[in-house]
Formats: structure tokens, sequence, C-alpha cells
């Protein structure tokens, strides 16, 4: 079952049960989906479903820090329920000694000698690590393994 079966059965799941505040949020999800394969114009694959989850994730953390901010605990809730719906269709993340092996394995594979080839490395992370790790943190991780 492809990831937006998943997604649109969880949908129908939640209308049945009347829960309101998860079908909300993931309708959002499937709007988000739509919304890029429209405009693209073609039926997202599942690693391209991970990537609009994540910019969806980020996009709520952000929100979810200015609403703490301006005190407005209302729309911070909606903000984490919403953060924590998205989650659940993003595979489990890497530990540490996951991502640290994957980074290693990178560098291997790509034959990266020095911080000028960290294009090919964080290539090769990126399509492995999608949906599991924060690109940015295996980015610095991928630095200090070339003394940057």
């Amino acid at each position: 079952m492809s990831l937006k079966d998943r997604i649109q059965d969880d949908m129908k799941t939640a209308m049945r049960a009347k829960d309101k505040q998860r079908l909300g949020a993931i309708r959002l999800i499937l709007a988000a989906i739509k919304q890029r394969e429209v405009d693209e114009r073609i039926e997202l694959n599942d690693v391209q479903i991970l990537a609009v989850l994540e910019k969806m994730i980020k996009q709520r953390r952000e929100s979810l820090a200015q609403y703490q901010s301006a005190g407005r605990d209302d729309l911070a809730a909606q903000e984490s329920f919403e953060i924590e719906m998205i989650q659940t269709y993003l595979p489990a993340p890497l530990s540490e000694a996951d991502l640290d092996d994957l980074i290693a394995h990178a560098i291997a594979a790509t034959g990266a000698q020095a911080v000028r080839d960290m294009g090919k490395v964080m290539a090769l992370i990126k399509e492995q690590a999608q949906g599991r790790a924060d690109l940015a943190i295996a980015s610095a991780r991928v630095k200090v393994h070339f003394g940057g």
C-alpha cells in the first residue's frame, strides 16, 4: 500500500469516527500532496510525498514558535496536533549511530575526499534518509567529518 493510499484510508476512518480534528489534519496533508501533483503535473511517489510531509512539519514548527511567543495557546495546540499527525506518516527516525553509519557509507560510496565533495555525499544521504533524519544535522556532521 502506498503512503498516499494509507493517508486516504485514514481519512475515511476519521470520517466514519466523526473525528473532526483528525479529519481536518488529514485533509490538509492530502491537499498539500494534490497541490504539488497539480503544479508539477505528476503523480507523487512515496519519496516525493515524504518531502511534502517534511516541508509541512517545518512550516508548522515555525508557526508553532510564533504562536507560543504571541501567547496564542489555542493556535499552538492546533499546530502541535498537526505536527503529530503528519509525523505518523513519516518513517521511524534514524538513531545517531545509524546516521553516522549512513554518513560513513555515503562518503565511502562517493569517494569523497574533502568538503568540496560534500554535494555528492549529501545527495546520497538525502536519498537514503528522506523523512528519517534532519538533513541540516546530517550536513553539519558531514562537515565535521571533513574537519570543517
